[in-house]
């Protein structure tokens, strides 16, 4: 293998978890307070992770795509609807309360652009009760949140 076909690593900026210990803490209390909104409606695993990983392509973390992408296998995906993620308005693998979920993800991650149109808002009402909107949106936040220390910080290559 010649230097060209080696991969690239990528440097970590900030070592997050070290220097910023009691922010590193708080944003995984913000994470387990997450899990048990999800825990507490029965929000389906494998969703959640779809949920992630799509916020995470988004957001170009490399780290959190990698890791979702994982725990979407070990949740019981099929490799072909979490390759699908990525395109999923394209593809017949989701369901539509998926789709609302994707829809609602990518609106409330690009929201400085999209406001979280009413439209949006309206699709995942139709198949989330209020209770799991509740949840949805504190996991949409939370893997935000995730992924902007990662990709800023590089912190977890």
């Amino acid at each position: 293998m010649t230097t060209t076909d080696q991969p690239v690593p990528v440097l970590v900026r900030l070592d997050i978890d070290t220097v910023a210990p009691h922010f590193s803490k708080a944003l995984a209390h913000l994470d387990n307070a997450m899990v048990r909104e999800l825990d507490a409606v029965g929000f389906d695993a494998r969703l959640r992770e779809l949920v992630r990983l799509r916020a995470s392509q988004l957001n170009g973390c490399s780290y959190c795509v990698d890791l979702h992408t994982g725990d979407a296998q070990k949740a019981g995906d099929a490799i072909a609807r979490i390759a699908a993620v990525a395109v999923w308005r394209e593809s017949s693998l989701f369901t539509a309360r998926e789709r609302a979920a994707f829809t609602l993800t990518e609106s409330i991650t690009r929201a400085s652009e999209t406001r979280v149109p009413d439209a949006d808002w309206a699709a995942a009402a139709l198949v989330f009760s209020p209770e799991e909107l509740g949840a949805l949106v504190s996991l949409i936040v939370t893997i935000n949140a995730w992924n902007l220390v990662g990709v800023s910080t590089h912190a977890w290559v």
